[in-house]
């Protein structure tokens, strides 16, 4: 069952109509699949009027995110429960269209977008993670984005390298799929952007002729900031991110079965906090261990986090911008992360952050921190200057505006009518 929703008008004297397209609900920012989309339409609507094209899980979640209406001239929102996603999932299996593009297909989402087009002209079409590239097919503009976000083709890959069979085989081949598709894709838009420089990379690997910038995520310095007064004696190592998301759970189980153990060896007084909402119960299981806390959900993150001698980042599947080393960073928490999560970060390692690359640099970079409260500081102070320099969501939406102010005249759309994601209709 689909629940719909046309909700709020917040008009625009001047500018352009802006349709942007994700595929999350963005409002609470609370998560890395809103944060990103969120902070665009917050800065597009100084200027344009903008049309935020969606899907919830529940009418509750649309009644929690109220707040996004403030920010938009419309907002087309489609309530697709988890079954009803797990069911159209699950139907794309034995077929050349990606599941995870499935998950997020809404018949009446994609309606709702060919009416708004009979209602308004559209100057410039976004579309964030490509999922959701099917609903603009046949949408009309003078210039089109897809904003990648991360190439989901590798995260796919990487869950293959790391789980067992048969997830193994089921992520490798979403993998090849979504490989497909993003090289399609590419073609059918006029620029093509990315959060780091390593998801640049890999997307030159597609072989799509498409020009793609980064535009790096942000994170917000005002309100995560240092606090005033700093605990000079902590022993305290904190981990921050959702608890039910397989990157996050897989990284700190390996970090408290390989690491931590060689930190308390050395430092038996340590603590380890683990701050992130749903909590699977192999991570609750921790707390039994001794030495490690779990808090679940929290309101606030921040009172939960500042009183932290060293933020760790132990991933070792880590696509795109770590939104939680940037927000320790910008709070003044020495971070010690994996080569894998420091990549996305515009950072110097030993400089900004620290990195390890196996379980006893990685105790050895705490112990370090722990230890040494001059390093700590250095570390603390480089880190929230480098987060305020480069990873500043006012400079990045700069490089969103010089993309639609440098827009070319009518593009190339896709002449076949056939999507090569989900089939909408």
């Amino acid at each position: 069952m689909e629940f719909s929703t046309s909700l709020g008008r917040r008009e625009r004297d001047a500018g352009m109509n802006i349709l942007l397209v994700c595929h999350r609900f963005p409002y609470p920012p609370n998560r890395g699949g809103k944060i990103r989309p969120f902070h665009m339409i917050r800065h597009l609507s100084q200027k344009h009027r903008v049309v935020v094209a969606t899907l919830a899980h529940s009418q509750e979640e649309l009644q929690q995110g109220a707040g996004l209406y403030d920010y938009c001239s419309e907002v087309l929102a489609e309530v697709v429960p988890g079954p009803v996603r797990w069911m159209h999932a699950v139907s794309a299996l034995p077929t050349p269209v990606p599941s995870s593009a499935h998950y997020f297909r809404s018949a009446k989402l994609y309606r709702s977008i060919q009416e708004l087009q009979s209602r308004i002209a559209i100057d410039a079409v976004i579309v964030h993670c490509a999922f959701m590239a099917g609903y603009v097919q046949n949408v009309q503009a003078p210039f089109r984005m897809m904003d990648f976000g991360d190439l989901d083709s590798w995260k796919w890959s990487d869950y293959a390298r790391h789980c067992a069979f048969p997830l193994s085989a089921g992520y490798a081949l979403e993998s090849l799929k979504l490989q497909r598709v993003e090289r399609k894709l590419a073609s059918e838009f006029d620029h093509c952007t990315v959060t780091a420089q390593g998801e640049l990379e890999s997307y030159k690997e597609l072989g799509a002729s498409t020009p793609c910038s980064v535009i790096p995520n942000g994170v917000d310095a005002e309100y995560f900031r240092m606090p005033e007064h700093r605990a000079q004696n902590s022993r305290t190592i904190v981990f921050l991110g959702r608890m039910d998301y397989f990157p996050n759970v897989s990284g700190i189980l390996n970090f408290v079965k390989d690491v931590f153990p060689l930190v308390r060896q050395r430092a038996p007084d340590v603590h380890l906090r683990i701050v992130g909402s749903n909590p699977l119960p192999k991570i609750s299981a921790l707390e039994k261990l001794g030495g490690i806390s779990v808090t679940g959900f929290v309101p606030d993150v921040r009172p939960h986090v500042e009183d932290a001698a060293v933020a760790i980042a132990p991933l070792a599947i880590a696509r795109g911008t770590q939104n939680k080393v940037l927000e320790c960073m910008a709070m003044g928490i020495p971070v010690v992360a994996s080569p894998q999560a420091a990549k996305g970060v515009q950072a110097v390692p030993g400089r900004h952050l620290l990195v390890g690359g196996n379980p006893e640099e990685f105790a050895d970079r705490i112990i370090d921190l722990l230890g040494n409260a001059e390093l700590r500081m250095k570390i603390a102070e480089e880190g929230r200057r480098q987060v305020m320099s480069v990873h500043s969501w006012p400079e990045s939406m700069k490089l969103l505006d010089e993309l639609l102010e440098g827009r070319n005249g009518a593009t190339s759309l896709a002449e076949s009518p056939t999507s090569t994601l989900a089939n909408f209709t």
